[in-house]
């Protein structure tokens, strides 16, 4: 069985082309197969227009819910129910077009991955937007010292023992490309060009991509720390350099006179420190939620059976 999985929210737009092109193929694979939709408490008619489907064809499925958890908690119950040897991770919002699934159980089928990650050659978004993907992809790649990193999302699939090791993954502060890196297993890449969306605006708003790329960096890296005890020794090597500067020059009554330099150098270290105290909050937050060991996500509803 070939499970496919996909997060909505606020999508009713693209739902019924979402649908009919996932089924279709789906159909042309040939294989028994189910779509678990994740409603990620859409306030639109998104729940209706996936009930009525249902109705049709019940190998659509339905998780629903009880509130916007956000995308990789709505991902996360998806592939918790899906029941396939294979299981596609695909969001919906069409950018990534569901006839690769085709191409990607093709490379599964040779035995040789037990990940497939959509490679993107290129991708559709632009100006700010398209700049905040770019720098954190670079940056995120950088960190994890794998290059491949760089080009790949959610677009995947996973054989069912490289689900279940994703699965024994616990944390709830996830990022799931990530996570898929992590877990290891022999991964293949499939090369595709990502599309921009045909109707509707992007659901993730920059605060939720900087919320997910600082997921993701302070996840996998203590990079933030490093940057932080060797800014504060040169910060150290400087205020020495300076002092000695100051007791030696010539001029030391006008450097004891003119307050400027002090202020500058007192405000600058004083911002440095407050920085550095938001990162190391960020990694103490992050433990703080660890520990609270609250669930990822509440489902409301199911349509299952």
């Amino acid at each position: 069985m070939i499970s496919l999985v996909i997060p909505i929210y606020n999508e009713e737009l693209v739902i019924d082309e979402l649908l009919s092109r996932s089924l279709a193929t789906l159909k042309e694979i040939g294989r028994p197969f189910e779509i678990i939709i994740v409603d990620d408490g859409s306030e639109d008619s998104s729940l209706q227009k996936l009930i009525a489907y249902r109705e049709k064809d019940h190998r659509v499925k339905i998780v629903e819910l009880s509130r916007n958890f956000g995308h990789q908690a709505a991902f996360t119950a998806g592939i918790r129910r899906s029941k396939g040897e294979y299981t596609v991770m695909m969001d919906g919002d069409l950018q990534d077009s569901p006839e690769l699934i085709k191409d990607m159980f093709e490379k599964m089928k040779l035995g040789k991955f037990d990940i497939v990650n959509g490679y993107r050659k290129s991708r559709a978004e632009t100006g700010i937007r398209g700049l905040m993907f770019t720098i954190f992809h670079k940056l995120f790649a950088m960190i994890t010292n794998k290059k491949d990193v760089e080009n790949i999302g959610n677009f995947s699939m996973l054989n069912r023992a490289a689900l279940e090791a994703l699965m024994q993954l616990k944390e709830k502060t996830r990022y799931l490309p990530g996570l898929r890196t992590y877990v290891g297993f022999k991964q293949g890449f499939l090369d595709y060009d990502r599309k921009g969306r045909k109707v509707g605006a992007p659901k993730m708003r920059p605060r939720h991509l900087i919320k997910l790329a600082t997921d993701a960096i302070f996840s996998f890296s203590r990079l933030p720390i490093f940057i932080c005890f060797y800014l504060g020794l040169l910060g150290v090597i400087i205020t020495m350099v300076l002092g000695l500067i100051m007791i030696f020059s010539e001029s030391k009554a006008s450097l004891v006179t003119d307050y400027k330099p002090m202020l500058v150098g007192l405000f600058f270290m004083g911002s440095v420190q407050l920085a550095f105290i938001g990162i190391v909050g960020e990694y103490v937050f992050k433990g703080y939620k660890e520990s609270q060991n609250r669930p990822m996500y509440f489902v409301r509803n199911e349509y299952l059976d």
